[in-house]
């Protein structure tokens, strides 16, 4: 094997444990401006990260290549790095777990279709776009991307992991004008499946994001009574459950310190992390090798589980979960695919139940607007008001606040609109008690 030079050296050198991940990418990416295309990219690279253990403590070494002096290489830098580590927190290579389900993420059809072609359906976006609606006063950008990446792990216990995956994105961004008001809009379309792609519905998707903020203004600053879209629930439950992160609770800097099996929502809330769902995002083994598994986080209400690494697990006396993210010789944690669970009601029927209130389509600022130790949030927002259960006008240049354990707790339905989105996650709308408005 290539690396049987690194173990042996390894070994000699005292280090007990090693291993060598090694990741694989290839990237395609064009894009147009009136009909021209001002962009076209293409890159593959590949990345070596070998870490091991010597005296108890992580060492590593990352590299952009892998030669016949690499091997001598990693080995010296992970007995510096681990030398000079103070950390005692305990540290681990992964001997793997008893089964590994297979998932596969790649489709070898995508390769085969001809550049030509899909640079043709770009130009056949940008035309769309234009064609929807005489509002829209120019198409910002079209473009497409695609990509292809391996993840392989060796160690010392003999472990061999594989997984790799690829997937598209057809994007498109337009700006429309209404008298002096000028909005812009941007919306995507993901997959690995080509021939489920739609042209035409993207087009509509991204024209509709634009000229649906026309002729906004701002509401009465007040406390309504509203429904989130699947945008702002993704931008909400993203931050909630990094709560869970079980270092963060064992730091005490996570919402949900001492809260493993008590209510933290409504019981209409129930969101599982499923890595092995058929997506474009499946993924079989985290970072250290461990087995990934669908795990509810939330489940009616109840936060039944924390997200473990192998450190963290082994500092509360429980097995990982399969969620460690490695970065050199740190070892963070993450969720893979997090997906809340709709409910029946229609987005209409939600918009009924409201009567008079707001719909929140989107927020910003998260990063700055929202405190993740106290769950305060002070966020720029867009919408629309809720008029006799009807979407109305549009609001612009508006402030939402609140906090995001009473938020979670307020929730009174749950959509039945799921949408997934290319940042892995997948949820509906829901309609919540009340949230603070900022307008006039």
């Amino acid at each position: 094997m290539k690396f049987d030079k690194f173990f042996e050296l390894a070994k000699k050198a005292g280090i007990t444990d090693c291993e060598i991940s090694i990741s694989t990418s290839y990237s395609l990416e064009f894009s147009l401006f009136h009909g021209e295309i001002d962009n076209y990219t293409s890159s593959s690279s590949s990345s070596y990260l070998a870490r091991g253990i010597y005296n108890g403590k992580m060492g590593s070494i990352g590299s952009d290549v892998y030669d016949k002096n690499s091997a001598e290489k990693f080995v010296k830098a992970i007995v510096e790095n681990a030398s000079v580590i103070e950390n005692e927190d305990p540290v681990f290579i992964f001997k793997g777990s008893e089964k590994y389900h297979k998932i596969n993420t790649f489709n070898k059809e995508l390769e085969k279709i001809p550049v030509e072609l899909k640079l043709e359906k770009l130009y056949e976006l940008e035309k769309k776009i234009k064609e929807q609606d005489k509002r829209v006063i120019e198409v910002e950008t079209v473009g497409y991307s695609e990509s292809k990446s391996s993840s392989t792990i060796y160690n010392s216990h003999g472990l061999k992991l594989v997984q790799k995956n690829n997937f598209y994105v057809y994007y498109g961004g337009a700006v429309a004008k209404e008298g002096e008001q000028v909005k812009t809009g941007f919306d995507i379309a993901f997959g690995n499946d080509y021939s489920k792609f739609d042209v035409d519905e993207l087009a509509k998707s991204i024209v509709k994001e634009t000229t649906s903020k026309l002729g906004g203004f701002q509401c009465d600053s007040s406390t309504y009574k509203a429904v989130l879209s699947q945008d702002v629930v993704k931008a909400f439950m993203g931050a909630y459950i990094s709560s869970a992160i079980a270092e963060s609770v064992q730091k005490k800097s996570s919402l949900f310190v001492d809260k493993l099996n008590q209510k933290v929502a409504s019981r209409k809330v129930t969101i599982e992390d499923m890595p092995l769902a058929k997506t474009v995002f499946a993924k079989s083994f985290d970072d250290e090798g461990v087995a990934t598994k669908n795990l509810p986080i939330i489940k009616n209400g109840i936060l039944v589980n924390y997200l473990y690494n192998l450190t963290t697990a082994a500092i509360d006396g429980v097995e990982s979960n399969g969620h460690g993210a490695v970065g050199g010789s740190k070892v963070d944690t993450t969720t893979w695919y997090p997906v809340m669970k709709p409910g029946k009601k229609s987005l209409e029927e939600l918009f009924k139940e409201v009567g008079n209130g707001v719909y929140i389509t989107e927020v910003s600022g998260l990063h700055a607007g929202l405190n993740s130790r106290s769950g305060n949030f002070s966020l720029q927002s867009t919408g629309f008001m809720i008029e006799n259960g009807k979407v109305t006008h549009g609001l612009d240049i508006i402030t939402v606040s609140g906090n995001l354990v009473d938020l979670f707790n307020s929730i009174i339905e749950v959509g039945n609109d799921s949408k997934e989105f290319a940042s892995g996650m997948k949820c509906p709308s829901v309609l919540i008690k009340k949230i603070n408005v900022s307008g006039k």
